[in-house]
């Protein structure tokens, strides 16, 4: 009891600047509680008849398992363990103790949930390993969800995408459970799943009103007709993700529409399955069509491709593929380079730094650049670089520039201290 006592004591003090803002907050009720009895044997002993709004203050703050053992306190904190307000959002961590170090959400914990807060439940994820196992619990887990509304809904895959092993019927039934009982769905992130068309219909029948950000990529089952679906009938979609296979031109002009919100981000994947792939086009009058509907969007795309398949993308008469992003992206803000062989790209990123004057960040990875061309990057880029991510291996030392002085003439055009990575961090 005693330590308990002492670590929220803990929370109270390390959060009472947040609670000053209000004249009437938790922190007002726990110094008026106090100063009712100045002996600390006293005070310790009216910890169990703190008022509700101060333990579920305090609870918001504490882990779930240092949660559960202060419900065993007394009643009325055990009433606050169960307080709708604490269950609102939830992490269900799924992983095979066999396979995996990471930590799992207990099952006796997770059959109390579905017991007694799935109604409460409005922000949930599920975090799942590589096993098979972990995704059929986290569908089973979704398909007894009959009774509660969800606001946001994310399947994460922490390392291969399990949820592609299980049978795709299994998966389209428990997901089906969510869609139709959950009226107001505005985030979902359903990545690496066997989601298809006929279950994205499910998901725009219930929740057409009020989707906000759907994030899809690699979804096989899903073709261009069914996301131009979703564009259709979704017109407060403002975040979209998914593959290059699935944009279409209709696409753009569905997202450009008179009824459509203005969107914000758009995120594309473009993957090579097979060497020498062949990729569809889009038309300029429906890139102009997005620009004009939504001036300010962010368009990120992720590119895995052999060096001969750009040519839909990228069409200038310049080889380099860096050296035709400098001319075709002039409202370039973020650019990842993982892999690009051993010829070094001093000329693409001089280029890329007079002709992209919105860059802001840069990450440099498997690749080669001069010393001196990439301070004469940085000096022409300036302060407005403000993520500069450089594997050190990057550099080439050369007459001009060594590696034990290059960190402090790029921090001097930077404006703080820079040192090179030796660890990716994008």
């Amino acid at each position: 009891m005693t330590a308990l006592v002492y670590r929220m004591k803990r929370v109270l003090s390390g959060n009472a600047d947040d609670s000053n803002s209000s004249s009437d907050g938790p922190m007002d009720s726990f110094k008026r509680l106090r100063q009712q009895s100045e002996d600390p044997a006293d005070a310790e002993s009216k910890w169990a008849c703190l008022p509700q709004e101060i333990l579920l203050h305090i609870f918001q703050y504490l882990p779930l398992l240092d949660r559960a053992f202060a419900s065993q306190v007394s009643r009325g904190w055990n009433h606050a363990f169960h307080m709708p307000e604490l269950w609102r959002c939830f992490e269900f961590e799924l992983n095979q103790p066999a396979s995996s170090y990471l930590k799992a959400t207990h099952p006796d914990l997770i059959k109390q949930i579905i017991k007694r807060h799935s109604n409460h439940l409005q922000f949930v994820s599920f975090k799942v390993d590589s096993s098979t196992e972990s995704a059929e619990a986290a569908c089973d887990i979704l398909s007894q969800l009959v009774n509660c509304s969800l606001k946001t809904l994310g399947l994460i895959s922490t390392a291969r995408p399990s949820f592609m092993e299980l049978p795709k019927s299994h998966f389209i039934s428990a997901l089906t459970v969510v869609f139709v009982n959950s009226k107001s769905l505005s985030s979902l992130k359903i990545d690496d799943t066997p989601v298809d068309d006929p279950s994205l219909k499910v998901l725009v029948a219930n929740n057409s009103d009020t989707l906000k950000l759907l994030k899809m990529s690699s979804c096989p089952h899903v073709s261009p007709a069914g996301i131009l679906c979703v564009a259709d009938q979704c017109h407060g979609l403002r975040e979209l993700a998914l593959n290059y296979h699935l944009l279409s031109d209709e696409l753009l002009l569905a997202l450009s529409s008179e009824k459509h919100v203005h969107l914000e981000h758009l995120r594309i994947d473009v993957v090579s399955e097979n060497p020498g792939q062949q990729f569809h086009t889009i038309k300029k009058s429906s890139w102009d069509a997005m620009v004009r509907h939504s001036p300010k969007f962010n368009l990120v795309m992720y590119f895995f491709l052999y060096e001969d398949e750009f040519g839909p993308f990228f069409r200038e008469e310049i080889p380099e593929v860096l050296g035709r992003v400098g001319m075709n992206c002039p409202r370039l803000v973020e650019l990842v380079v993982c892999a690009n062989g051993l010829r070094p790209l001093d000329e693409e990123l001089i280029r890329i730094a007079e002709r992209c004057q919105h860059l802001t960040a840069i990450g440099l990875g498997e690749c080669e650049v001069s010393c001196s061309a990439f301070v004469e990057f940085v000096k022409m880029c300036g302060r407005r670089l403000s993520q500069l991510s450089i594997m050190e291996e990057v550099l080439i030392p050369d007459q001009k520039f060594g590696l034990d002085e290059i960190h402090w003439e790029v921090s001097k055009h930077l404006g703080r201290v820079w040192f090179p990575d030796m660890m990716p961090t994008w």
